[in-house]
């Protein structure tokens, strides 16, 4: 786990209670009012969905809600921001999966 345990600032926070979740198939742990983008970095996933043209590997960038790179799957709604989102007991997360281009097979289609 890469979690801070014990901050200078903010204290231990080995107190605070645990919850589980899924993200693709996979139980993690999370504490208790983490949000998604966090626990999955303290449990070592650094990849949270794909580009939707380029296949490439996409995570956390800005972690403040403007950049929309982190979004997810949660409970079978789509493009949720990791960033934002508080971890909630046995929540299903997704990665977000390269989606078809839409655009470019209506071009080659004519």
């Amino acid at each position: 786990m890469n979690r801070i345990l014990d901050h200078p600032i903010l204290g231990k926070i080995t107190d605070r209670k645990t919850i589980p979740f899924q993200y693709d198939g996979t139980t993690y742990e999370a504490y208790k009012h983490e949000t998604i983008a966090a626990a999955l970095l303290a449990n070592g996933v650094r990849k949270l969905r794909v580009h939707e043209e380029s296949g490439t590997p996409r995570g956390i960038y800005c972690n403040i809600g403007h950049c929309m790179e982190c979004r997810v799957t949660v409970n079978g709604q789509a493009n949720v921001r990791a960033c934002l989102t508080v971890v909630e007991n046995d929540m299903v997360v997704e990665s977000g999966k390269q989606l078809p281009n839409i655009v470019k097979r209506m071009v080659e289609q004519g």
